[in-house]
């Protein structure tokens, strides 16, 4: 999927794993703290520290520590990275039709991935 999204990423001077993590941060207008980002994507620290510092270079967003805790590091999206959330509306179109497959098709597909990532999770767990 990552090669597929390459070309499209491209226009927008995104990485596949950075268009990732711009889809979380433009769910959270307020911000959202660094462990609750990587928590989401499935990143560690040591994975998602040098996207959001090369993301923070490109000013897609800032990294403020919390006042009231200054472990906790709040991402914010800069005005350039709200406004990249327009010129990326229409990738999920583009690549739905890429895939060949119909909403129902996809919707299966996403449900069983996200049931073999649970029982997987499980197991890791258990070990």
């Amino acid at each position: 999927m990552g090669r597929l999204y390459t070309p499209v990423l491209k226009a927008l001077a995104l990485t596949y794993p950075q268009y990732l993590a711009m889809l979380v941060l433009w769910q959270h207008p307020k911000g959202i703290s660094v462990k609750t980002l990587g928590q989401q994507l499935d990143l560690d620290s040591g994975t998602l520290s040098p996207l959001l510092k090369r993301m923070e270079k490109e000013a897609l967003l800032s990294r403020v520590r919390q006042k009231e805790d200054e472990r906790v590091v709040v991402i914010k999206l800069t005005t350039k990275g709200i406004e990249l959330a327009d010129k990326a509306k229409d990738i999920p179109r583009q690549m739905f039709a890429v895939t060949g497959l119909t909403p129902e098709k996809l919707q299966n597909l996403t449900d069983e991935l996200d049931l073999l990532i649970n029982n997987i999770s499980d197991k890791q767990n258990t070990c």
